[in-house]
């Protein structure tokens, strides 16, 4: 207990130092330079790509399956509400505040001291801790930058705050344009045919829309109309209509479903803008299951988004914090959050490892 509470007062330092420097999407070169340094001051040989930091516990090992933990650095730019300085990194009332204290500073540098505690340890399996960039906006210099660059791996965890709650599902997010086109005439003498009355059957259907699969995590996949622009002039019948469609897919569907299925009712021309951002769920054959069972923790599944869209690999997203907490005025995380964060951490690897030796033994 004594050695993970130095584990925990060393994180909450980091997070501070963290803290005290701005690090949005793309602009994270201040954490990346913090994050080498401190694992070069233990000794660990670091990997750099862009701002995303990682590393491996013991000297990688081909025969191994490798097991990452992943969490991110850069952060959201803090809105009006804040009452403190967002960068000063404050501590009051058993609470550290501080713009990504929660998300997901605190997750980050809980599995950085798990990462340490088994650094240099006999593992049944190769440990790869990631530092990654540009989370918050899923960008092209985050995570997916790296992937072909790192070895496969049976589990990914990913850090972020979910008060240590085991999200074995995450919805993926789909983004449609679509244009409905008619023919431009004068509103005066009833000319033409109006791309917005021809949209109005497409947005009625979206508003009742419902998908056939249903997650038992997730529930359905579900479409909003978000954004209509047509028309250039009051006397002039439109000619197109274009619309845009926010997908929450959940794990019953890859996004090329979704998107034929919802193409298959509507009469619009879709363009899906990306089809990076995938759902995920844990499949029922991974260790990771015996793990949540033996250790009792809990599970749900998360409509927000994560590195997990981006992993193409099992995974699972659990972290110290609370989801409710990010990207609020005034964020923090509970300094007992962290502690609990990193003895969780413990307890989840550890209980892998040995599961992982009593299957390899059989």
């Amino acid at each position: 207990m004594k050695e993970h509470i130095e584990l925990a007062q060393e994180a909450v330092q980091l997070l501070k130092k963290l803290i005290e420097t701005p690090s949005y999407s793309k602009e994270e070169t201040g954490t990346a330079l913090l994050i080498e340094d401190f694992l070069k001051s233990k000794g660990i040989e670091t990997h750099r790509s862009g701002n995303n930091i990682w590393a491996f516990a013991n000297p990688f090992d081909k025969e191994l399956p490798s097991l990452w933990l992943n969490s991110h650095h850069d952060t959201v730019k803090p809105n009006s509400g804040y009452t403190k300085d967002p960068f000063a990194a404050i501590e009051e009332d058993g609470k550290l505040y501080g713009l990504g204290s929660n998300d997901a500073g605190g997750p980050l540098v809980s599995l950085i001291a798990t990462f340490l505690n088994f650094t240099g340890k006999k593992l049944p399996f190769n440990l790869l801790l990631i530092a990654s960039a540009e989370e918050e906006i899923s960008g092209q210099g985050g995570i997916s930058s790296i992937i072909s660059q790192l070895p496969e791996c049976v589990l990914a965890i990913v850090g972020e705050p979910t008060l240590m709650k085991v999200a074995v599902a995450e919805k993926g997010l789909l983004v449609i344009d679509a244009k409905v086109k008619g023919k431009s005439g004068h509103a005066a003498r009833e000319e033409g045919i109006n791309a917005i009355y021809l949209a109005l059957d497409d947005l009625d259907e979206i508003r009742n829309f419902e998908f056939r699969k249903t997650s038992p995590f997730l529930g359905r996949t579900k479409v909003t109309a978000t954004i209509i622009h047509a028309g250039t002039q009051h006397n002039v019948v439109p000619d197109l209509c274009e619309y845009t469609l926010d997908v929450r897919v959940t794990d019953a569907y890859t996004l090329e479903e979704a998107f034929e299925e919802l193409k298959s009712s509507l009469h619009a021309e879709l363009t899906p803008r990306s089809m990076r951002l995938q759902s995920s769920q844990l499949p029922g054959d991974n260790l990771m299951n015996r793990v949540i069972e033996d250790l009792d923790l809990e599970t749900y599944g998360s409509p927000t988004l994560s590195d997990q869209a981006l992993i193409p690999y099992p995974s699972v997203k659990i972290g110290p914090g609370d989801s409710a907490r990010s990207h609020t005025a005034d964020e923090f995380i509970y300094l007992n959050e962290i502690q609990s964060g990193i003895s969780g951490y413990l307890k989840i690897l550890e209980t892998y490892s040995n599961l992982l030796i009593q299957t390899n033994s059989l």
